[in-house]
């Protein structure tokens, strides 16, 4: 929120979407006058009774299993995120005895959500229970469309998507009796592809099955693979012709720490920069300072020129929140 605000976003176009903090984190949001979207009974009751003339967003988990993996699913029926679509009548009771106005409803199912099906779906169960809560201004679908990580691959369709869903959200609204705003948060669809992680070949390495070939990184910087089994493109941007070999790329972390498993670059030597693609998106923000190593330094392309945005770390970047002691008495 704060760095929304930094950046020159006006309060009321960014949606403050928490899980599982505290009223007084919330409270912070009131204060800076962001739109507030709140997923649980607990805090939405007790918001109503602190707040009851600021209006809400509330996230309704509808029960739909999305993207295929469940570590990457928000919307199914164990998820910790969202209010429960059976517990609409608490939700009720919460806005009837407080006063509060809920002025959205939110829904976000997961990542890498491939059959459009899926997501008219989950839009066909917002709708149903938008027309309980008279005072809606946006209804918010989330996102999760799927993007290609490796050539060949099949992304969301999204002008099918869009033709779909058009037409049950026009006609929801004329039965809803006025025109209403239509969500999106397409973060990870729009910058997954704009991102690309670059790393050096420390060293290659046989053994009698494999031949590693072991970066200057580590899950450290990309956890996506080893927390997600995510999948990322690896290419060698040092060699980009000539015969290929199998390798299984790993990083310098003190634990398991592989990228890829028998991927097929062009030959690689120790030196030689590997490219990892899709780093857009859930890599720099989810890296770390395990292991005592730096983060990265990140820089923007813009009208084919580069720009440093970010430094890359170093030894005194690790101590700055550290307390020295010198002397114990």
């Amino acid at each position: 929120m704060r760095l929304g605000l930094r950046a020159g976003f006006e309060a009321n176009e960014i949606m403050y979407t928490p899980n599982c903090v505290s009223l007084d984190e919330i409270d912070q949001a009131v204060e800076a006058g962001v739109k507030i979207n709140i997923d649980n009974l607990s805090i939405l009751e007790q918001f109503g009774q602190k707040y009851p003339d600021y209006p809400v967003c509330v996230r309704l988990n509808p029960h739909i299993m999305a993207g295929g993996n469940s570590k990457i699913s928000t919307g199914h029926i164990d998820s910790k995120f969202g209010i429960s679509i059976h517990q609409v009548p608490h939700i009720k009771r919460i806005v009837e005895t407080t006063g509060l106005k809920v002025e959205g409803l939110h829904m976000h199912t997961g990542s890498d959500i491939l059959d459009t099906d899926v997501f008219i779906q989950g839009a066909e169960v917002m709708l149903s229970f938008s027309s309980e809560f008279p005072d809606l201004e946006f209804i918010d679908l989330g996102s999760g469309f799927k993007v290609p990580y490796y050539e060949g691959a099949v992304a969301t369709d999204i002008e099918d998507l869009g033709r779909e869903l058009s037409k049950k959200f026009k006609a929801f609204c004329k039965s809803y009796g006025r025109d209403l705003t239509l969500i999106f948060e397409p973060g990870k669809f729009l910058v997954s592809e704009a991102g690309y992680f670059l790393t050096q070949v420390n060293v290659v390495k046989q053994t009698t099955s494999t031949v590693f070939a072991g970066v200057d990184s580590g899950l450290n910087h990309l956890i996506r693979p080893m927390l997600y089994d995510a999948y990322h493109e690896i290419v060698n941007i040092s060699k980009t012709s000539g015969r290929t070999r199998i390798y299984t790329i790993v990083g310098y972390i003190c634990e398991t720490d592989t990228f890829g498993v028998n991927r097929k670059l062009h030959e690689v030597q120790e030196g030689d920069i590997l490219c990892f693609k899709n780093a857009g998106a859930y890599c720099f923000m989810m890296a770390s300072n395990y292991n005592s190593r730096y983060r990265p330094a990140e820089v923007l392309v813009y009208n084919g020129e580069e720009h440093l945005i970010r430094e890359r770390e170093d030894f005194e970047d690790l101590m700055a929140k550290q307390i020295e002691i010198t002397t114990l008495s």
